[in-house]
């Protein structure tokens, strides 16, 4: 296997360690354990943020190729939709996990809780969706 054809693989590595890190971020801030939270948050951007690097990389080394989906039927009906939504989302979370971050940063809390309510679920829904289209590309069809 070259390094390129093992980006998509390590891409979803990267995405999985996101979205456990998002869950206990989740999770601790719930139990009011800030610090934990903090933590888990700040690992979970810099996963994402080596995780884009890694993306934006193969696209450049396949020259834009992509991958071919296999599926037929009722899987089209499901990977076609979250494939959609995902690239969508993926556009707009860079922007809402910048603003949330820079509201924390600046310890502008309520301003931060308010941003989280929608950047959370949003960016958790972006870093499972990846790791699913990767399995549905790579490894089911």
């Amino acid at each position: 296997m070259t390094f390129t054809e093992f980006l998509p693989t390590l891409n979803a590595i990267l995405n999985s360690i996101a979205t456990l890190l998002l869950t206990a971020g989740f999770a601790f801030i719930k139990l009011k354990e800030v610090r934990p939270h903090r933590v888990c948050m700040i690992i979970a951007f810099g996963v994402s943020l080596v995780f884009l690097f890694f993306y934006v990389l193969h696209k450049v080394l396949v020259r834009g190729v992509h991958t071919e989906f296999g599926g037929e039927g009722v899987w089209a009906w499901i990977y076609y939709p979250m494939l959609l939504t995902h690239i969508v989302l993926a556009m707009a979370i860079v922007p809402l996990v910048i603003v949330t971050f820079v509201h924390a940063l600046k310890a502008n809390f309520e301003r931060h809780r308010r941003w989280a309510r929608w950047t959370f679920p949003l960016w958790y829904y972006v870093s499972i969706t990846g790791v699913l289209i990767y399995f549905f590309l790579y490894h089911w069809f």
